[in-house]
Order: C-alpha cells, then sequence, then structure tokens
C-alpha cells in the first residue's frame, strides 16, 4: 500500500512540476500569436503537441518544453499582412522540413557541417535583422496605433504611459527579480500592462462574455505558395543554429551530453517536425524554450516527463474558449512596450554570435558580408517579380551564404586576398 502511495506522490508531484513549467513558459507562448495575429488556444495546442513529437524523435530523453518561436515573429508578421495565415502555415511547413534536411546533414557529416555553411559572419547579422526589420511595429504599438501606423486604435497619452510601465516592470524583473520570477519578465510586464489597461478603462470584454467555456481552436489548414515558402525557409537557420546552444546549455544543466545521446540529429530532428506539426494546425513555429531550461537548473527536476506533463496540460487549455479570448483583449500597447525590448534582444543576440566568434569585423571580406545582410534585410530589398520574389529574412540569408562561399578568404601569412 505504501507503494502505491509513493507512486501516486511521485504522479502527482511530476505534473504540479510540470504545470511549474508551463507556467513559466506561458507568457512568451501566448506574446507570439497575440503579435503575430494567430490564435493563441492553437499555439497552446501546438507547443504541447510539437513538445510530444520532440519526446517521441528523442525517445523521451531530453527534459526540454518546446513553443513559440520568437525567431519567426517578424517574418509571420510580414508574410501574413502578404500572403494571409494558411500560405504563411505552408510557408512554415516548408521551414520545419528544413530542419529536417539540416538534421540529415549533420547525421552524415557532422555538426561540424553546420559552421562551415552557416559561420557566425552570416548567422549574427541576420538574426539581427530578424529583431530589427520590423521594429518600426514595435513602435507604432507602443504608441496605440496599428502595427503600419495607418490607426490609432488607444489615445496617444494613454497607450504611452501603458506601454512604457509594461516595458519597465518587464525591465525590472529581468534584471532584479530572483529564484523562479526571473523566468518570467514577459508574464510580469503582461499581467501589469493589462491591469492599468483596466484602470483607463480600453480593455473590451465582449470576446470573453460571447465566448464558450469549452470550444475547439481556430484551426487553420496550410496552403502552399511558392514566394511564401522562399520568403520563411531561410528563417529556420538562425533558430537551428540557436537550437545547438540550446542543446548545449541544457547538456551542462543536467550533466549528460544530449548532442551524443540521443545526438544532434535527432534533436533537430525533433524540432523541425514539431514546427511542421504545429503549422499543420495554423499555430506558430515551435523552439526549445530557455525558460524553460532555467527552470528545470533551479529546481533541479531532471525527469523528461515533466515536459510530457506540460504538453499534456498546455493541450488541455486549448481547449479553455474563454482564455484563448480572454487573452486577445489586451490592448496593443501592451504589446508594444514589450516588443520594443523583445526584436532588440533580438538583434543584441545577432551581435554576441559576432562577438563570441571574436570575427573581424573590420576585415574588408566579413564587413561586406555583413554590411550587404544588414542593407538588404532592413532596408526591404526585394529581387524579382511579384509572383516570384526573395526579400527580407530569406533574401538577406541566401546572400549571405553566398558571399560566405564566393569572397576569398585572406591568406594568414600576408593577410592579402587569394
Amino acid at each position: 500500500m505504501s507503494n502505491i502511495s509513493m507512486t501516486s506522490f511521485t504522479s502527482l508531484k511530476t505534473i504540479v512540476s510540470g504545470a511549474q513549467m508551463l507556467f513559466v513558459a506561458f507568457g512568451a507562448l501566448v506574446l507570439v500569436p497575440l503579435l503575430t495575429g494567430l490564435d493563441p488556444n492553437v499555439a497552446l495546442f501546438t507547443a504541447g503537441l510539437g513538445t510530444l513529437v520532440f519526446q517521441f524523435v528523442t525517445r523521451g530523453q531530453v527534459p526540454v518544453f518546446l513553443a513559440s518561436s520568437f525567431a519567426f515573429i517578424a517574418p509571420i508578421i510580414a508574410s501574413v499582412q502578404v500572403w494571409g495565415i494558411p500560405a504563411t502555415m505552408g510557408g512554415l511547413m516548408a521551414a520545419g522540413f528544413a530542419y529536417i534536411l539540416l538534421s540529415l546533414l549533420v547525421r552524415f557529416k557532422g555538426a561540424d557541417i553546420l559552421h562551415k555553411i552557416l559561420p557566425p559572419v552570416v548567422v549574427g547579422p541576420v538574426i539581427m535583422v530578424i529583431g530589427l526589420a520590423l521594429a518600426p511595429v514595435a513602435v507604432n504599438m507602443a504608441m496605440g496605433k496599428s502595427g503600419d501606423g495607418s490607426m490609432q486604435l488607444v489615445a496617444y497619452e494613454q497607450a504611452l504611459i501603458i506601454s512604457l510601465l509594461s516595458l519597465v516592470v518587464t525591465l525590472v524583473v529581468a534584471v532584479t527579480a530572483k529564484g523562479i520570477f526571473r523566468l518570467i519578465p514577459i508574464l510580469a510586464g503582461i499581467i501589469t500592462g493589462y491591469a492599468l489597461s483596466l484602470f483607463f478603462g480600453i480593455v473590451q470584454f465582449d470576446a470573453v462574455t460571447n465566448a464558450s467555456w469549452l470550444a475547439v481552436p481556430a484551426f487553420v489548414w496550410p496552403e502552399f505558395y511558392w514566394p511564401a515558402i522562399l520568403f520563411m525557409v531561410p528563417v529556420a537557420i538562425a533558430p537551428a543554429i540557436e537550437h545547438i546552444g540550446d542543446m548545449m546549455a541544457i547538456s551542462n544543466v543536467t550533466g549528460k551530453d544530449y548532442l551524443e545521446k540521443p545526438g544532434l540529429h535527432r534533436t533537430l530532428l525533433g524540432d523541425g517536425l514539431a514546427t511542421s506539426t504545429a503549422s499543420l494546425f495554423g499555430g506558430p513555429p515551435n523552439t526549445t524554450y530557455s525558460e524553460v531550461t532555467g527552470a528545470v537548473m533551479l529546481t533541479r527536476n531532471f525527469n523528461p516527463q515533466v515536459m510530457t506533463w506540460t504538453a499534456v496540460i498546455a493541450i488541455v487549455l486549448a481547449f479553455v474558449g474563454k482564455m484563448g479570448a480572454g487573452l486577445q483583449t489586451i490592448p496593443t500597447p501592451v504589446m508594444g512596450g514589450i516588443m520594443t525590448l523583445l526584436f532588440g534582444s533580438i538583434a543584441v543576440v545577432g551581435l554576441n554570435t559576432l562577438v563570441k566568434s571574436d570575427t573581424d569585423l573590420s576585415a574588408p571580406r566579413n564587413l561586406s558580408i555583413i554590411a550587404l545582410i544588414l542593407v538588404f534585410g532592413i532596408g526591404g530589398m526585394q529581387l524579382g517579380s511579384t509572383e516570384f520574389s526573395l526579400q527580407g529574412v530569406s533574401l538577406c540569408a541566401i546572400l549571405g551564404i553566398v558571399l560566405n562561399l564566393v569572397l576569398p578568404h585572406p591568406k594568414p601569412e600576408t593577410g592579402q586576398e587569394s
């Protein structure tokens, strides 16, 4: 009897730990669909389903949770505006297949091949473009406007107060909070901004009142359109490289080398299949969450089954209709305030990639690659016609890869180009 009681207690502890991990990931998980116009309930569902897919592929050996990827925010916003959500989902599914191809490359050639094709001089500025390309959208939303700045949704004075307070709270929690609370700065900023929005009376609850308690998420099936696919596939480069860093981080936390077992090729495959599965239902791409890795480090709970329960709880919550409707009542300035920090942070990740690699930015070869990636990506360069074109992240990523392959390296002994 005592053994049964102990087993029940262990199971309950595992479930509670899983719920705690979802709480840590929740703010970032729902932020991506709220910013990109996708359904937050669908994002919850696909985060849970994607995590289960990842656990299956990696044989349940890695204690990570997968959810909405920040790296895809700007590309999704741009793609939805031009081609709509179904075509964007088709592009995201193709981006997931790009992960799968990379996993096969790693399987047969080893992880070093990724660093040869995608060195920091290419990856760093591409990540910076992802963060900075839609910076005006964040600023417009922080000022109470629509993302394109064409409409004033909230009075400027109120919007500025709300967005700045949301931003300040997010900063303070991120920098000064201790323990588990330092892992939820985005959630803290959203709660504060929402409370202030309630005070100003700008929150509309009609959608919550009309929503059912239980409802099937608003799934969207993908459509395949070549321009959207070509636009989205190169975006997978940045999160694929970040994936390696995430696997190294969780390996250091648990004391196990997941790059060897189950292997980087399996974790990349799991990430890619999770992203493609998410797009099949209309959800944002999945990626391993550093916040959850931090929580694993704090709690010292290395049991991968915890993440299975996190995934199951996320799937269950996805069918609570009023929760999704409530999340969509969050006013634009709250999102805008947090986006100003978020987009800038992504750009800093790219800059840090260059700094850590000791890339010589004054070398003509490196300077040329970085400069052209930044200007083409942020400046809005477009090549091709309306039917078949490359632009944004896709264009600058391909440009960077090609330049890295064709531009000669300087000779070590003379410093002159060969």
